[in-house]
């Protein structure tokens, strides 16, 4: 997720000053502009920017959807970018300047590249502007103000944890089918897993990465079972490798006995687990990450009260084969609160 394309300078200097940027760059809200009369910035007067890695993404459509509907309660303005592809670390750089041209108060981000986009936030935050990381952290994560975002530990640890009650000490022969060397999401549900599991990298015997698409989960998948054909337990970093994976083991007759668990939480891989496609998956809220990051931007331009450190906005397991000792909700709850 480190890619990236790299504007020239001219031109980024440019997109600062005249707001033409490489990123998609819009703005909605009910704010007018005029002040309420008091000596603190009306609502109308207060500017919140979002900076997603993709437009097309579910994950970040809903987190969008999030962010307009806290703006429209407040009564202030929303100001959107979103980069060209995931990993679009200049796009987001430009789309940072540009925010803080325009005066926003406060900037919420999902890093491309959580160190590339580093110095930008320091310029920013530099400004006055309140930076908060959503869903992703950056390197180091004490470079924002704030993070709200999902444990990816534990939601790694909630399905490690039922798929190591659902095997009733069955021998486990794992795959986990994880996103790419390095990034800390992945890293993090990974390790995760194998805690909740009660296992360590030694005991897989198959890992693979993905990068949490469906087309190469079902090729790490294929790989996997060429490997150890006797695989019984699939780790996969997030739905759409889930059912990458789920496709590669219905071709060779295997769909029924061997376990997937996945993180996400998205109406196709919540419906997934409704079907019988994938066992379990953690659910998390990206509508909440963006509601609350506007409403903690808001705080800061009203009364000058930052947020900081690390906010956890949730993470659900999901499963209509609930076992014992493992909390969970069932289908019904997760299509209700899914996202995409």
């Amino acid at each position: 997720m480190s890619r990236t394309t790299r504007l020239s300078s001219s031109l980024v200097r440019a997109a600062a000053v005249t707001g033409i940027a490489a990123l998609t760059l819009t703005a909605c809200g009910s704010g007018s502009g005029s002040g309420s009369g008091s000596s603190s910035a009306g609502s109308g007067d207060i500017k919140v920017g979002l900076i997603t890695k993709t437009e097309t993404n579910p994950f970040f459509v809903k987190m969008k959807e999030g962010a307009e509907k806290a703006a429209k309660a407040d009564g202030v303005k929303l100001m959107t970018a979103a980069g060209k592809f995931d990993g679009d670390n200049a796009g987001q750089v430009t789309a940072i300047e540009n925010m803080v041209a325009a005066g926003v108060k406060g900037i919420l981000i999902t890093p491309s590249d959580s160190k590339a986009i580093v110095p930008a936030i320091a310029k920013a935050r530099a400004k006055g502007v309140l930076v908060i990381a959503l869903d992703t952290p950056t390197e180091p994560q004490s470079a924002v103000d704030a993070l709200f975002a999902t444990d990816n530990l534990k939601a790694g640890e909630l399905i490690g944890e039922y798929a190591k009650a659902t095997m009733k000490g069955k021998s486990a022969k794992i795959a986990t089918l994880d996103l790419a060397p390095g990034v800390s999401v992945g890293v993090q549900r990974h390790n995760g897993f194998l805690k909740g599991f009660g296992a360590t990298d030694k005991d897989v015997a198959c890992a693979q990465d993905t990068g949490g698409d469906q087309a190469k989960g079902q090729t790490a998948m294929e790989n996997c079972l060429q490997k150890e054909p006797g695989i019984n337990v699939v780790y996969t970093i997030n739905e759409p490798a889930a059912l990458g994976a789920y496709t590669a083991l219905k071709a060779k007759g295997r769909e029924k006995d061997v376990l997937i668990v996945s993180v996400d939480g998205g109406c196709t891989g919540t419906q997934a687990v409704k079907d019988g496609k994938i066992a379990a998956t953690s659910q998390q809220y990206p509508l909440k990450m963006a509601a609350e990051g506007v409403k903690a931007v808001v705080t800061y331009a009203k009364d000058g009260k930052k947020a900081s450190g690390y906010t956890d906005t949730g993470v659900t397991l999901i499963t209509d084969k609930a076992q014992d000792g493992v909390t969970s909700k069932d289908t019904a709850y997760g299509l209700e609160n899914c996202w995409g």
